[in-house]
């Protein structure tokens, strides 16, 4: 069996929420040992669930808020079950081929027994607000000494100093403060109509961040010294919105948001297809394509009218344009839309839910999703990893690890603690797992 592309490199974390979790998820899937540190004392909120223990009059309600209506269900098959924090499904979605280890590290006992973990290990990552791991006297210039050569990084929303340091944010703040909420709704509705749960920048700023530990391993290849690394998410998204901050800059324009529209192309938008709450995606960037779209609508007269001849043209009057196109779309499969546009080499696609993305034959002929089996959650299908290495083939190797399921295998093999310092600590309530204390704590 190949080695992994991080075989041998071991990443401790204490990541929250999405942006943290999804960087690790990344370093876990290229072979990384990646060992979570987490508590049965102090509940990680939306991590592993909204709340330790829900009422189960509350789940519903819980899963029908977080990703809107019709949107994910917060706990499998709608149950919390005895140990919720162990179904919750965000923690899935992102909880592949890791390792989960209890400890305290607000106690000193809990303290050290992390700073034993960091000695043995390569990389320390988090994404808690700038003043926790102050408060815990666990910052870089403290396990440096523990650890000269470790890699630390950590990622607050706007970074580790700044006159905005220590905002509390979340992934809506920061993509209002970033400009994205800005440009990514409709013209003429507000901004709480038309705004998703899910947020671009965690993505972003895990993806950047898995990228960044990368290069400080590199790095630390070369020169054997390792460094600490300060990624503000607010910075990994400002980037994307590069052609709106330049068009500032270099013309004085803000620019408005357009919905679906976009600025030299026409037509460009989502149009409604047979069927309940059906659409496709169409988007024209040249005459040529137009031509295209043209032969795909079987050349009604209307595409010959002189208001639609050109680009511009076609840019000034989408309005009637648009109604017109959905005439024809309203009558198709949002499937055989795509596949009739695609045919004569027009970029289209079907907008599908999450039931149609899991039965997407692209994806399913490539083998993207993945059978993975929980010991609380279940058998399901996981979205897979994100890309195919010839030399390295990635999988989901393991499952989403139970909280503290791998503690005897982390205390006793990677820190090296004797039976007798086990059962001191797990009496005194400094390292435990979820069987050993969590219905009592929780």
């Amino acid at each position: 069996m190949a080695k992994l592309p991080l075989e041998g490199v071991r990443v401790v974390a204490m990541p929250v929420v999405f942006a943290g979790p999804f960087a690790t998820m990344l370093l876990a899937d290229l072979g990384a040992e990646l060992i979570l540190v987490e508590s049965v004392h102090h509940f990680p909120t939306i991590t592993r669930g909204y709340m330790p223990r829900p009422p189960q009059a509350l789940v519903p309600t819980t899963g029908a808020t977080f990703g809107g209506t019709g949107g994910i269900q917060t706990y499998v098959d709608h149950t919390a079950g005895d140990r919720p924090w162990d179904r919750f499904v965000m923690f899935h979605a992102l909880g592949r081929n890791k390792l989960s280890c209890t400890i305290d590290v607000t106690r000193p006992e809990g303290a050290e027994v992390f700073k034993r973990l960091i000695k043995a290990s390569d990389v320390f990552m988090e994404s808690n607000a700038p003043a926790t791991m102050e408060k815990l006297g666990l910052t870089y210039d403290v396990l440096k000494e523990v650890k000269e050569d470790i890699i630390y990084l950590s990622m607050p929303g706007l970074g580790c100093y700044g006159p905005h340091t220590y905002c509390s944010l979340f992934g809506a703040q920061l993509q209002a403060l970033a400009g994205h909420t800005w440009l990514t709704r409709y013209p003429d509705l507000d901004y709480t109509t038309t705004q998703s749960l899910v947020f671009h920048c965690d993505a972003s700023s895990g993806a950047a961040a898995a990228f960044a530990v990368l290069c400080a391993l590199r790095y630390r290849m070369r020169t054997g010294k390792g460094q600490f690394i300060d990624l503000a998410q607010i910075e990994t998204i400002v980037p994307h919105l590069g052609e709106a901050m330049m068009d500032f800059t270099m013309n004085g324009k803000v620019q408005e948001p357009m919905g679906n529209r976009h600025q030299y192309m026409a037509p460009h938008g989502v149009y409604r297809c047979r069927g309940e709450d059906k659409w496709v995606v169409i988007a024209v960037s040249s005459d040529k394509e137009w031509d295209g779209f043209c032969r795909a609508l079987g050349n009604p007269a209307w595409t010959r009218e002189d208001k639609f001849s050109t680009a511009t043209l076609r840019l000034r009057n989408q309005d009637e344009m648009d109604r017109y196109i959905e005439e024809w779309t309203s009558r198709q499969d949002h499937y055989s839309a795509m596949l009739i546009m695609q045919k004569e080499g027009v970029a289209a696609g079907p907008v599908l839910d999450n039931r149609d993305a899991l039965r997407d034959p692209q994806l399913v002929a490539r083998g993207f999703y993945e059978v993975v089996h929980h010991r609380e959650a279940g058998t399901h299908m996981y979205p897979g990893v994100l890309y195919k290495m010839s030399e390295t083939p990635l999988s989901i190797r393991k499952p989403p690890p139970c909280l503290g399921e791998h503690n005897d295998y982390i205390f006793r093999d990677v820190i090296g603690l004797s039976d007798e310092e086990i059962s001191r600590l797990e009496k005194d309530q400094v390292i435990g797992g979820d069987e050993f204390l969590a219905p009592s704590i929780f």
